[in-house]
């Protein structure tokens, strides 16, 4: 028999039988699209939760001073620990582990322009921060090296905080006044939603260069004179991570006196260990959406398998007078096997295309802060049509 005789005749054979046909299509169909989205909305949560994490900051460690909690070098634990402008260069000399150490000083400043005014917090960094905190330039710049080594009077404005000052106008290369100090604004940061921070959304600040914030707006009585509020930290990568807190507890301890270990001391918001939980809890959702998606996909190849062993007991006269008009046993089983990829294939294929155009649809909804969306891939597809070919196979034998 020719492969167009075979065709033929199978394509026959699956319409008398279209009720069967179209039941164990639908099984398949239905088990390629709950893999499908499942793991797509894995992926998709996976993502929102990485996203929403990198707004505040890729991979950035906030030290903050507390008090002693353990004795250390004769003193008494409960003594009041406060950073001075001083200590990030030191212990970005002994911290070889870490990237960055740079120094954080924040205070509410009372802010005027042309049009408007308000009580804004006014931060002053160096200028890695843009890397570090997740801070995207959307008109004009940040403040550069020797902006800060000058201490220069520039200021960007986060993207509340210029439209509170300026509404719809021009903001770039205007001035403000910060308590009556005169300070040029050279950029404008780019929105972005943040559902975590220690002292306000990035959007709703202004920033000004390090030296330029310790001149014009230091820490007053009762704070400590010379002091900054925190240090921010980041390593050169995951690898480096724990040496690099090692290094910052070690240096910050010898420099005041506590013990390393000792962290009410010195607390450290470390975004890389909550990033770390946070994968395992994607990784774990993931491999239970996919196999619960695995499982309702080989329950439809088990419909299969029943379908074809019904099909081939039903047919059992059939398959007698084939052989006995001389067909061989390889070519009546190319036919069952021709009618499973038939099925499978169409099946498979129309659930692919159901399932990405769905995903498809969903991601042009508004989505929330945690959630990505649907997210489809090479990968997912690429694995739907491994399972689909050996659902074929498995049918077929």
């Amino acid at each position: 028999m020719s492969f167009q005789d075979l065709l033929r005749d199978t394509l026959a054979t699956l319409w008398a039988h279209k009720r069967r046909t179209m039941l164990t299509m639908f099984g398949i169909a239905w088990g390629i699209i709950s893999i499908t989205v499942m793991v797509a909305a894995g992926e998709g949560l996976g993502k929102g939760i990485q996203n929403n994490q990198e707004t505040f900051g890729k991979d950035v460690m906030i030290v903050f001073a507390g008090r002693t909690s353990m004795q250390a070098g004769g003193t008494r634990s409960g003594r009041l620990i406060r950073w001075n402008e001083e200590d990030y260069v030191q212990v970005a000399k002994e911290a070889s582990a870490c990237k960055y150490v740079m120094p954080e000083l924040g205070n509410n400043v009372q802010v005027h322009s042309l049009f408007n005014s308000g009580d804004l917090q006014t931060v002053g960094a160096l200028p890695p921060f843009t890397e570090i905190r997740s801070i995207t330039v959307a008109h004009g710049r940040f403040y550069n090296e020797e902006d800060n080594a000058e201490a220069r009077n520039v200021a960007f404005l986060g993207s509340d905080a210029k439209k509170q000052l300026f509404a719809d106008r021009e903001a770039l290369g205007q001035t403000i006044s910060l308590n009556g100090t005169p300070y040029t604004v050279i950029g404008v940061m780019k929105p972005k939603e943040q559902n975590s921070s220690y002292d306000g959304a990035d959007v709703r600040k202004i920033f000004i260069p390090f030296n330029s914030m310790r001149r014009d707006f230091p820490n007053k009585p009762p704070a400590v004179e010379h002091s900054v509020d925190r240090l921010l930290v980041a390593p050169w990568s995951l690898e480096t991570h724990p040496d690099c807190v090692k290094q910052v507890r070690r240096s910050l301890g010898r420099l005041h006196n506590f013990d390393p270990r000792d962290k009410e001391a010195a607390s450290i918001w470390d975004t890389v260990k909550n990033a770390e939980a946070n994968r395992m809890i994607i990784v774990g959702m993931e491999v239970f959406m996919g196999t619960v998606g695995v499982a309702t996909l080989f329950l439809g190849g088990l419909g299969v398998m029943n379908v074809m062993l019904v099909s081939v007991r039903e047919r059992t006269r059939e398959i007698g007078v084939r052989k006995a008009l001389g067909a061989t046993r390889e070519s009546i089983l190319r036919q069952f096997f021709l009618e499973t990829i038939i099925v499978v294939v169409l099946s498979g294929g129309t659930g692919l295309l159901l399932s990405y155009g769905f995903c498809a649809l969903v991601n042009l909804l508004p989505m929330p802060l945690f959630f990505a969306g649907l997210l489809t891939s090479w990968k997912l597809g690429a694995l739907s049509i491994f399972l689909l070919g050996l659902i074929a196979v498995l049918s077929a034998l």
